[in-house]
């Protein structure tokens, strides 16, 4: 009598061939929507983060008196290329406030994920 016999674990052979597999794929489409949430939520705290920073660059460059750059140019310097940026600037006689406005890119074509708006207020010199 050998070991699988006097335990009781004796399986017929390949009667669970690819189970794990088939696990596998059942759990893959789960697995892909998880990684593409994670991915997307990185873009949208990217796009947050860039517009910030080019909020922030457009109300320094506005700020100085005799500035080479405008705060729009600043703007498009300080952010990501790809995010293509909008700026509107506002300013009163002690301050500068600066608006970027970025798209949040999608990673899944057809879903608007809207834009993120950041603002920044700096004083004249």
């Amino acid at each position: 009598m050998n070991h699988h016999q006097r335990t009781g674990r004796f399986r017929r052979a390949g009667s669970d061939r690819g189970q794990a597999a088939l696990e596998f794929v059942g759990f893959l489409p789960l697995l892909l929507l998880v990684g593409l949430a994670a991915v997307q939520l990185g873009l949208v705290a990217y796009a947050a983060q860039q517009a910030g920073t080019g909020a922030r660059a457009a109300a320094r460059a506005e700020s100085i008196e005799d500035g080479d750059v405008g705060g729009g140019e600043a703007a498009r310097a300080a952010v990501s290329d790809w995010l293509d940026p909008r700026v509107g600037i506002s300013a009163s006689s002690d301050e500068v406030t600066a608006t970027v406005t970025v798209d949040i890119p999608s990673v899944v074509p057809g879903i608007d994920f809207g834009a993120v708006r950041r603002a920044s207020t700096m004083p004249r010199d």
